[in-house]
């Protein structure tokens, strides 16, 4: 390689400006998913600390549990993070209030909708960002106050919709004002640039954060994404009207064998019952849930969120130019 190129290689991007930055008070339109039993407060502290945007995914887990994730983080980085909310979690009325309680700026959503929350956040002065799966959903979500939306395209690992990232983010920022951002396939600076070019002003990664090193999930669940290729996903639940997208296992292969045999909503619940935190914590990666986006065959080294986000600025930076600024 050339002096000229290790100098590239090694440059630091130190700033790129998008509305989503300006939102969020963060150098990179970053975000990192707020994945279920992967995103606690080591992984999210680790990705605002480079500069993104890091998540706590609050999940089905109790307010206290939330609590001490944040104040966890906040031991770890002074720079904005945010928790992301399932709206179907028996908890979510306590998890609400202790974004409020505990000072947090940047909450997500997902699995049904912040409207009854809205009044409580934006008087906190939190801001709220849905994600969404379709161009009503994203108009809905802007008439009841959101401050962006993240349009997530089925290629997304974990539950997801019906329309691809190609077609689903420029269809909603045509139809709203706020700033959209891109989920779904996205894993280097390709994925960014192509993101920018749909309209979007950041991204959010899942997949790719699950394989850093601040990650705490099970070894054994990196090395299924770090070996895994273009066809090696498979989505689950159709049927069920709950579609789930996972690495093929054991699991996986049963579960389609008894949607395609016509098993009952319970029979197909029961394969899956704690399914994540089987694969997460416990690493059994053949009969547990192994959450991944299609994009996981590009995934193939475990870097820090550091290392991580300035390879991707860098890369999206040589491919669209002027968005960059070098130490």
């Amino acid at each position: 390689m050339s002096p000229a190129a290790v100098k590239k290689e090694k440059r630091k991007v130190v700033s790129m400006k998008t509305k989503v930055t300006e939102l969020l008070g963060i150098e990179y339109p970053i975000i990192q998913g707020g994945m279920a039993w992967v995103a606690e407060y080591h992984l999210a502290a680790a990705v605002s600390q480079a500069g993104g945007l890091g998540l706590i995914g609050a999940a089905s887990a109790p307010a206290d549990w939330v609590r001490e994730q944040i104040r966890e983080a906040k031991k770890l980085t002074e720079k904005p993070f945010g928790v992301n909310i399932m709206l179907m979690s028996p908890y979510a009325d306590d998890v609400a209030k202790v974004i409020v309680e505990e000072g947090v700026k940047v909450v997500t959503t997902g699995a049904g909708s912040p409207e009854k929350y809205m009044k409580m956040w934006k008087e906190a002065g939190v801001k709220v960002i849905p994600v969404v799966a379709s161009v009503a959903l994203a108009k809905r979500m802007e008439r009841s106050g959101a401050d962006a939306v993240v349009a997530e395209g089925t290629e997304a690992g974990g539950h997801i919709g019906e329309n691809t990232t190609m077609v689903l983010v420029p269809q909603v920022v045509d139809a709203v004002n706020i700033p959209v951002i891109a989920a779904g396939g996205i894993a280097d600076g390709r994925g960014i640039a192509a993101a920018f070019m749909l309209g979007a002003q950041g991204v959010q990664m899942g997949t790719h954060f699950v394989v850093t090193k601040e990650s705490q999930v099970h070894e054994n669940y990196k090395k299924c994404i770090i070996k895994a290729r273009d066809i090696d996903s498979r989505v689950t639940g159709r049927t069920t009207g709950h579609p789930v997208r996972a690495l093929r296992n054991q699991m996986t292969k049963v579960y389609l064998e008894k949607e395609k045999e016509g098993a009952t909503f319970e029979e197909l619940e029961l394969l899956t019952l704690g399914g994540l935190r089987k694969a997460v914590v416990e690493g059994d990666v053949q009969n547990g849930s192994v959450m991944a986006g299609q994009i996981a065959g590009m995934v193939k080294e475990e870097l820090t969120c550091q290392e991580l986000i300035q390879k991707l600025v860098r890369e999206t930076d040589d491919l669209i130019g002027g968005k960059g600024f070098y130490e």
